[in-house]
């Protein structure tokens, strides 16, 4: 064995065999359990950043020890290949997306080897390959055949610089995620998916998912937004139309004084056509943004119509108002404003004069409340409501929804927040969508046998307009139905169409079909790992998709992972210089030397390159704008794979932020020396003799039993706790001892060598170069993978002897070793015999005894 640890030698290595061997490559084994281990699949960009390798590290640890543990193991990876950052690199480099996004494929692959990762690489598809999309081509067309795809016109968010629709969710402050304009809504036909079939499932299966993190169960049920309500019609004055609103708070009815409606609405735009000041507004609320998180934060804006309504109870005439607070996307696009009782409502009618009305008082009589000046939100007694007066809300809403179904007005309704899923995307680099516009026929589906609609990649692609949609030639078709002159849809897919389903593709590589019966043998996922910010976005449509395969007979579950884990982000201080100006430059903590102080706070920074002082920021998430991230790949260069994995596991448990801290990343980079300058010191000190459990010294008893608490200790925490960091910890606190321990006797190193055999098989998981190497090192002839995990003995963990602390007082008198278990008659007498606790007891009389058995004895006296 070599002297000194060289992870440059080991790990390149072991990774060639692994890879020669295909050792973590796998097949379907009925007589085998198995254990499906997958990290969100990663966009190529180009590089991996220090959160890839925390998220994937944490699949590895996990998909490793289940592997130790005789299961049958699948750990894939693929690519999440399609999406804006091509086409805009595209426009930098001058090259197809295409092509810069397979080199990028080639360059993440090569990192992620060198990484170590146990992932079974046959299965490796990106989303961008037809062979992959086709399938989810056909599942459109089956979909569409079935009635759950439809197309309509409707109001989206607009990205004027991507130009592109955007999901709510991807608005943020009112602006594109990836581009940062001012977001616009725009009228244009879309396609859609109808999730909101399955809404009332996805809600109701989230108590199906005890192993989901709370938060994300608790943002989508909040998402979906099931509400139990009344639909109630107000007709216009002298007019036929019927403006239909959706309450859950008809007890309120009678306190409607005004109605609002969303600027798209059919009515705010026919009263327009003879209202020059209506028009303008409905033009600047198109230009507004339309996220729920938009309009709660908007100044509350409106306009009168100049048209009212009948009120369906009281016969009374509301004023119709276009506001900017109602959308047409959300219900019905008109509310009911009922300014006594809604916080909103009441700021509105303030602001514009309306009035205010209070038809619920407290069921406190002592109450006193003034809706003039706040809003009466709560439920309460009914008042002002004519035949309702004196019920209670609950008593009211069932009297208000049975009187307006009775007239013909109103029924009971269950409503969502939930829309179906806009899978329309203007842009070229994504999935071409598999209809075909016929000017006879309407939208018709491109026959399954003619799929995949293929998107050409060989394009020159300048960023004005999608290369599909400017070539004839792409666009020109027939009619499956007609035989007519037709054109190809031109959108593409939503990117999260692809994501959606890519975790069951991976059980069935090379299918002629979607999926095939591999898949009930793998699904569902049984360990999912991502970031949280995913939890309405890519895990709603995740477990949507997974339930239309399944309808469709493809799968035999009904959600697609068992346990999700979320994991915190990788955070970093900044560096900055500002100029007169006012303008930072930002600087890597690479860039940066440190000065410590007290408690390990940073005291001065300065730029290695000229020694002149930097500022010191806050500490934020690593991104590109602030320059803080670190480069992985630099990291394994220097220091090893191992020692990156260990420090990304050890700083913190993998569902908290991670700092990035160069002296967590040298600290990783010694333990991994020491691990190894231990098992080296240890081979030199002779060969190890048989151990027999029986005829152990209290010594080497005690190292076996420290040995096997911690095997317990790891186990648990890796298995059940997800904490990686503790795991660490105790091996390290089990090393100190077992470091300490020189007896060098046959024996003593017996015991020494089932430690250290043990310690390495512990560490395989997060460092499993380092292990392999090291359980070759100590004679081991089998393969580390088939070794299996160390079984802990619990006759090694009884402890022979105890240590009882023993006070007089409160205060620290004395230790006693003792068996296990002793009674407090034993302990109190072994006490008293003991001469420095005897002289605290002279002349004092014992009033009282505290006896925790095998930790503390306190003795009161007076």
């Amino acid at each position: 064995m070599e002297s000194l640890y060289n992870p440059k030698i080991i790990e390149p290595a072991i990774q060639a065999r692994w890879q020669a061997e295909k050792t973590y490559q796998v097949t379907e084994n009925p007589d085998q359990e198995k254990f499906y281990c997958l990290s969100m699949l990663p966009y190529p960009s180009g590089a991996l950043h220090i959160g890839h390798v925390r998220n994937y590290a944490i699949g590895d640890v996990i998909s490793r020890f289940h592997r130790l543990n005789g299961k049958n193991v699948l750990q894939p990876m693929g690519w999440d290949a399609f999406g804006l950052p091509a086409e805009n690199a595209a426009i930098k480099n001058k090259v197809p997306p295409a092509k810069w996004t397979y080199d990028n494929i080639e360059q993440m692959r090569l990192q992620l080897l060198s990484l170590g990762f146990a992932i079974d690489w046959s299965r490796e598809f990106a989303t961008c390959q037809p062979d992959y999309y086709r399938w989810e081509q056909q599942m459109f067309v089956r979909l569409f055949e079935q009635g759950l795809v439809y197309n309509k016109s409707a109001v989206v968010n607009w990205d004027p610089i991507d130009e592109t629709v955007l999901a709510n969710e991807q608005v943020v402050d009112g602006r594109g995620w990836r581009s940062g304009a001012l977001v616009e809504r725009r009228e244009i036909p879309q396609w859609f998916v109808k999730i909101t079939d399955y809404a009332d499932e996805l809600l109701d299966e989230l108590d199906n998912l005890p192993q989901w993190p709370d938060a994300v169960k608790i943002m989508q049920r909040n998402w979906i937004g099931r509400s139990t309500g009344v639909e109630l019609g107000f007709q216009l004055q002298d007019k036929d139309d019927v403006i239909k609103v959706f309450t859950t708070r008809p007890d309120t009815l009678l306190g409607a004084t005004y109605m609002a409606i969303a600027a798209e609405h059919p009515v705010a735009r026919q009263a327009a056509q003879h209202n020059q000041e209506l028009a303008a507004f409905i033009e600047q609320c198109k230009a507004a943004g339309s996220t729920t998180a938009d309009i709660e934060t908007a100044e509350k804006l409106g306009i009168a119509t100049g048209l009212f309504a009948v009120h369906p109870l009281s016969g009374e005439l509301v004023p119709v108002w276009v506001a900017n607070f109602v959308l047409m996307g959300y219900g019905t696009g008109a509310v009911m404003c009922v300014p006594g009782h809604d916080q909103r409502d009441g700021e509105f009618a303030r602001k514009y004069g309306l009035p205010i009305v209070q038809v619920i008082k407290p069921a406190d009589p002592d109450k006193a409340v003034d809706v003039q000046q706040e809003p009466y939100t709560d439920y309460g007694i009914l008042i002002n409501s004519g035949n309702y007066d004196g019920m209670t809300s609950e008593q009211a809403f069932e009297a208000v929804a049975d009187d307006c179904a009775g007239k013909g007005m109103g029924k009971r309704q269950t409503n969502y927040r939930l829309r179906d899923w806009g899978v329309s995307r203007q842009r070229y680099w994504g999935c071409p969508i598999p209809m075909i516009h016929c000017r006879a026929c309407g939208p018709v589906p491109v026959p399954e046998d003619q799929l995949p609609v293929i998107l050409p990649e060989d394009v020159e692609f300048m960023g004005v307009q999608s290369p599909i949609k400017a070539d004839p030639e792409w666009r020109k078709t027939t009619c499956p139905k007609c035989g007519g002159a037709a054109e190809r849809e031109t959108d593409t897919f939503d990117t999260f169409m692809e994501s959606s389903w890519y975790y069951a593709r991976y059980c069935c590589p090379g299918a002629d079909s979607m999926l095939d019966e591999r898949a009930d043998y793998w699904l569902p996922v049984d360990q999912y790992i991502g970031g949280i910010e995913h939890a309405i976005l890519h895990l709603m449509y995740f477990r949507f998709f997974h339930k239309l395969m399944r309808d469709a007979g493809m799968v035999h579950s009904d959600e697609p992972a068992t346990r999700l884990l979320c994991q915190g982000m990788v955070v970093a201080e900044t560096f900055y210089r500002e100029d007169q100006g006012g303008q930072k430059t930002w600087y890597s903590p690479t860039e940066v030397e440190l000065e410590f102080g007290d408690k390990n706070r940073i005291i001065s920074a300065s730029l290695l390159s000229d020694g002149q002082p930097v500022e010191v920021g806050a500490v934020e998430k690593m991104s590109k704008s602030k320059n803080n991230g670190v480069n992985p790949q630099d990291m394994v260069d220097k220091f090893g794979a191992d020692t990156v994995r260990l420090f990304t596991l050890f700083a913190a448990p993998p569902d908290q932020s991670l700092e990035w801290s160069d002296s967590g990343m040298e600290g990783a980079w010694r333990f991994l020396r020491r691990v190894w300058n231990g098992v080296y010191e240890h081979l030199q000190s002779g060969r190890p003799g048989v151990v027999e459990v029986d005829n152990l010294t209290s010594e080497q008893q005690e190292i076996r039993r420290l040995l096997h608490d911690t095997i317990a200790k790891v186990s648990d925490d890796i298995e059940r706790r997800y904490t990686f960091n503790t795991a660490i910890a105790a091996i390290m606190e089990f090393l100190n001892h077992l470091q300490k321990f020189t007896d060098n006797s046959a024996t003593g190193l017996g015991v020494a060598r089932e430690a250290w055999l043990a310690v390495t098989r512990l560490l395989a998981p997060i460092t499993p170069h380092l292990s392999e190497q090291l359980w070759q090192e100590l004679g081991q002839q089998d393969d580390l993978q088939q070794a299996g995990w160390p079984v802990v003995d619990e006759t090694a963990r009884l402890r022979q002897q105890v240590t009882l602390v023993v006070q007089v007082n409160g205060k620290l008198r004395g230790r006693l070793e003792l068996a296990p278990g002793a009674s407090q008659e034993q302990a109190l007498s072994l006490a008293q015999s003991d001469e420095n606790v005897s002289r605290h007891l002279e002349g004092k009389v014992l009033r009282k005894v505290i006896h925790v058995p095998d930790k503390l004895l306190n003795l009161v006296v007076s």
